[in-house]
Formats: structure tokens, C-alpha cells, sequence
């Protein structure tokens, strides 16, 4: 697999996780793991984390190297 296409595939899995957890915090979704409730503000935490992943792999995707 090439670079570009390597980060353009993970800019894009990181991009469908945000927006999941964009869902969640919109429609307010609970989720449970193990019994464990997920809190809120963890779907907050790991919509902006994925976010900035998706970013930089778009953005590296992009970049001419």
C-alpha cells in the first residue's frame, strides 16, 4: 500500500469514529463495555482526539513527498 493511500484510509476510519461519537453525544446514546457505563465526557474526549487524527492524516495524505 502506498503512503498516501495508507493515510487517506486511516484519515477516513478516524473520520467514521468521530462522527460515532459525534452521534452519541448528539442523540445521547448510552454505551456499556463490560458492564462499565462509558461516561459522557469519554465520547467528548475521543471525538476531538479522532478528529485531530483524521486531520493529520488527510493532511499528510495530501502533502507531496
Amino acid at each position: 500500500m502506498h503512503r498516501k493511500t495508507y493515510f487517506f484510509v486511516t484519515a477516513i476510519v478516524f473520520s467514521v469514529i468521530g462522527v460515532v461519537h459525534l452521534l452519541r453525544i448528539v442523540l445521547g446514546w448510552e454505551a456499556a463495555v463490560g458492564g462499565w457505563s462509558i461516561p459522557m465526557w469519554l465520547s467528548w474526549l475521543a471525538m476531538i482526539v479522532s478528529a485531530v487524527f483524521a486531520y493529520y492524516g488527510f493532511r499528510h495524505g495530501r502533502a507531496d513527498r
